[in-house]
This record gives C-alpha cells, sequence and structure tokens, in this order.
C-alpha cells in the first residue's frame, strides 16, 4: 500500500516540477522518426501532423500562441532526425540550439482541428541554419501561421556539418529577401541591446 502511494506522490511530484509531457512527446517524435524511412535530400520538405488537444487552447478557445512554438519543436526534432543532420552534429562533436524565432499568426486553430506542419530547411551561413516552418490547415490548404528560426551551431559550423552528411562540399542556397530582412532586424535589434548594456563588444548567439 505505502509502495502505491509513494509512486502515486513521486509521479504527482513529477508533473508539478517538471513538463513531463513534453519530454514524453520529445522522445515519441525522435523514437517515430528513427523508425521511419532516412529522407537523404537536406533541403526536402519535412511533414509532421498534429491535433489541437483541449490542453492546447486558451480563453478564446483557439491554441494558444506558445502551443505553435511546442508542437513546431516536436515537428523540427522529427525533421532534424530524420534527415540525419541531428546525427552529424553529435558525430562532430558539436550541439544546436534556437537563436532567434519569429512567428506570424494568420488564422486560428480550434479544438481538434488536424493540421500539419511542413518543416523546411531554407539556408545556412557560418553560423547557424535558417528554417521555416508552416501550420497548415490539410482541409484547404491555407496556411494559418509561419515560423521562421535560427538554429545556432555551437563547437562547430554548419557548412563542415552538411559536408560531413554529404561526404562533399554544398553550396547552401541563397537566401530568400524576407529572410534577409529577418536577419537584419535580429542584427540591428542585438546592437542595439549590446550598446544599451555597454556590452558593444559581446556577441550573440
Amino acid at each position: 500500500m505505502w509502495l502505491v502511494v509513494s509512486l502515486l506522490g513521486l509521479t504527482a511530484a513529477l508533473f508539478s516540477l517538471l513538463d513531463i509531457w513534453y519530454f514524453l512527446r520529445a522522445f515519441f517524435s525522435v523514437l517515430r522518426a528513427r523508425l521511419q524511412p532516412v529522407v537523404k535530400d537536406l533541403l526536402k520538405e519535412h511533414t509532421f501532423s498534429g491535433l489541437v488537444l483541449p490542453h492546447d487552447l486558451d480563453f478564446l478557445l483557439h491554441m494558444n500562441n506558445s502551443r505553435y512554438l511546442r508542437e513546431a519543436d516536436f515537428a523540427r526534432l522529427s525533421c532534424f532526425t530524420r534527415s540525419g543532420l541531428f546525427g552529424a552534429i553529435h558525430g562532430l562533436g558539436a550541439g544546436m540550439v534556437m537563436a532567434a524565432c519569429t512567428v506570424r499568426y494568420r488564422r486560428s486553430l480550434r479544438l481538434f482541428e488536424a493540421f500539419e506542419i511542413r518543416t523546411r530547411l531554407l539556408c545556412w551561413d557560418d553560423k547557424a541554419f535558417y528554417v521555416e516552418q508552416r501550420f497548415v490547415a490539410p482541409n484547404d490548404g491555407f496556411v494559418c501561421a509561419v515560423l521562421l528560426s535560427r538554429q545556432h551551431i555551437i563547437g562547430n559550423t554548419p557548412d563542415k556539418v552538411v559536408q560531413s552528411m554529404c561526404k562533399r562540399k554544398v553550396e547552401s542556397p541563397e537566401f530568400p529577401d524576407e529572410l534577409l530582412h529577418w536577419i537584419d532586424y535580429n542584427d540591428n535589434s542585438s546592437q542595439k541591446l549590446r550598446a544599451e548594456s555597454g556590452m558593444s563588444h559581446t556577441k550573440d548567439q
């Protein structure tokens, strides 16, 4: 009896102190991706399916803004696992962190509405990969939200990661105009914040 009570108490403590569902979703997203066929084309669009559940809702009864970022996390985990990007990064003893992210919302996702997250690696520079993710309603193909992110490589460079994957030197695709504007915005914001803090020589990720 006490063992059952202790296990229930431990479970309750874990769910209270940690976001257990996030770690479970992340684990199963990676596991499922490992069981699926490998996607050898690094630039190929990757589709990840989702469904709006009751715990995703906000006061307006549509998917909470923060849930888009969470679902995009799982979609990137799946995409980077299937493409071999994570394997190449870890194989080089490097790491990856989110350095910047912007979401543009276009139409709400409602309770029990299905959606697809279409993840695509756009390009890379000497520090980071740039990724676009679209939340698409399968019933009419409407793009409900668009997310741009900068995935910074720690301890190596994107060029070497791609070369490790492809076994040859591969040039980045051209940067889309809207992405260049977004990078300029982030650079200007960084310069302003460094100037305000008196850390003009400090580099952002």
